[in-house]
Order: C-alpha cells, then sequence, then structure tokens
C-alpha cells in the first residue's frame, strides 16, 4: 500500500422526480466517500434509497449532505435561519437519511454541509454552532469542513472530528473560501487543471489560489462533482493519474 492517499467523495443522491443530476451509480465505481443529500436541496426518499443501496453495494462510506430546506435554488442562496430551527432541521436531516441507510445496509459515517450553508458558516459563527449542535445531537459524526472557517474551529471545541476537505474543480480567493459561483471563474472547466488539482492536494497538501498564492489546506478528502459536465470521465481521468503516481484512494475513515 502506498504511503500516500486521499479520499474522493462526491455529492450524491440529488435525483429528483425521476431527474438525475449526476451519474450516481458511476460515481460510486470511483470515489471512496459519497454525500448523500437529504431531501431538503434536492432528492426524494426513492432515489435516495437507491443510492444507499448502490454505495453499500460499492462498499463506499456514506455521509449526510444537509441543507437550507431550499429546493429551488438547489441550497444554493443564504437563509438567515434561527439557530434552534437551523440545529433541529440538520438533525432531522441527517436521522432521515440514517434511516434509509440502514435499511440498505449501510449507515451515515459523517456529515458535510452543502451549498450555501457549507460556505455560510466558514464565517457566521450562529449558524457554524447551530450546525455542530445540530450533528452532536444525532451523535458524534465526523464533519466535512472547508479549512480555515470558524466552523471547523467550533467542531473541534466540541468534540467533532473535522475532515478537512479540497475541491477538484473550484477556484480558490486567496483567503482560502470558494470563489463565488456568481462569478465566471468559480469553477475549473480544462481537464488537465482539474487532475493538477488532485495531484496538488494529494502530493503536497496545498492549494493555488487564483492570484498564484499557495494555501496550505492539508485536506484530507477532495470534491469530485458529480453534475458538472462530462464529470465521470473527468474522474476517471484523475484516478488514472492518482494511481500512475502510486497514490492510493481509500476513505479518511
Amino acid at each position: 500500500m502506498s504511503s500516500l492517499h486521499i479520499d474522493l467523495n462526491a455529492d450524491l443522491g440529488e435525483t429528483t422526480a425521476g431527474n438525475p443530476v449526476a451519474d450516481d451509480h458511476a460515481m460510486l465505481g470511483m470515489v471512496s466517500s459519497a454525500n448523500v443529500a437529504t431531501g431538503f436541496h434536492a432528492g426524494d426518499p426513492q432515489s435516495i434509497a437507491r443510492t444507499l443501496g448502490d454505495a453499500a453495494e460499492a462498499g463506499v462510506v456514506v455521509g449526510a449532505h444537509p441543507a437550507y430546506n431550499d429546493p429551488a435554488a438547489f441550497g444554493r442562496r443564504f437563509i438567515d435561519y434561527s439557530p434552534e430551527q437551523l440545529a433541529d432541521e440538520v438533525t432531522y436531516q441527517i436521522g432521515a437519511l440514517d434511516a434509509l441507510a440502514r435499511a440498505k445496509g449501510t449507515k451515515v459515517q459523517y456529515v458535510k454541509p452543502h451549498g450555501a450553508l457549507y460556505n455560510a458558516i466558514v464565517h457566521h459563527k450562529e449558524q457554524a454552532q447551530a450546525v455542530i449542535d445540530g450533528i452532536k445531537a444525532y451523535g458524534d459524526l465526523p464533519v466535512m469542513l472547508l479549512p480555515g472557517g470558524v466552523a471547523v474551529d467550533l467542531a473541534e471545541k466540541s468534540g467533532l472530528t473535522v475532515v478537512r476537505e479540497a475541491f477538484a474543480d473550484r477556484n480558490y480567493n486567496p483567503d482560502g473560501t470558494l470563489v463565488s459561483r456568481t462569478l465566471p471563474n468559480a469553477v475549473l472547466h480544462d481537464e488537465k487543471d482539474v487532475v493538477n488539482r488532485v495531484i496538488e492536494v494529494a502530493e503536497t497538501g496545498s492549494i493555488t489560489a487564483v492570484d498564484g498564492t499557495k494555501l496550505a489546506v492539508d485536506a484530507q478528502s477532495v470534491c469530485t462533482h458529480g453534475d458538472s459536465p462530462g464529470s465521470v470521465q473527468l474522474l476517471r481521468n484523475v484516478i488514472d493519474e492518482l494511481h500512475r503516481r502510486d497514490i492510493d484512494i481509500r476513505s479518511f475513515l
């Protein structure tokens, strides 16, 4: 086994009313962790259960992907929740997903907030604490977060294990935050750039920001979006390069 390794995760289970946004089955044949939607930003019980069953069959670790209750915007716009409501909704989403997961022979083993919620808790202390409280109300599950954010500190202070995450296809600001999706350079589209990003994280623990700044992220997991055009073939190319460099793909657990 190689001394170098990286976890590859993908946001899955987002099919709604029979309309898929990713090829979940194909992605589950390649990733080591799956962030599965909980129905608040996308997904319905039947399609989520199908993804969970495929994850169990593939031996992929399952994580809950809770979001703002905003399917119209795919969970990608900020909502000013009360902390109590947000905490309860996080607990609810984890529990619902775990019930479906156990029915399919697996279980929820970590939590990764989705979309605007994920970005908000980088700097929004009240919502970050609410998310941590919501997770702890269910159990001491590891939480996957963007390095450097306030949520990381709060999670660690609460006793939760933090899994630091990098993004294969997103550009970074010099402060370590993600470039907003409202900007044209938010997403990396060139295959070579995406492959190089994953290799950079796996081999050096760093990321190059849009201005050339080197960010030490020390990420244990890299997100590969399944809803991007050509995502399946792109991920295959990433994996081919990881194998060529003798870098193992395995879960952070």
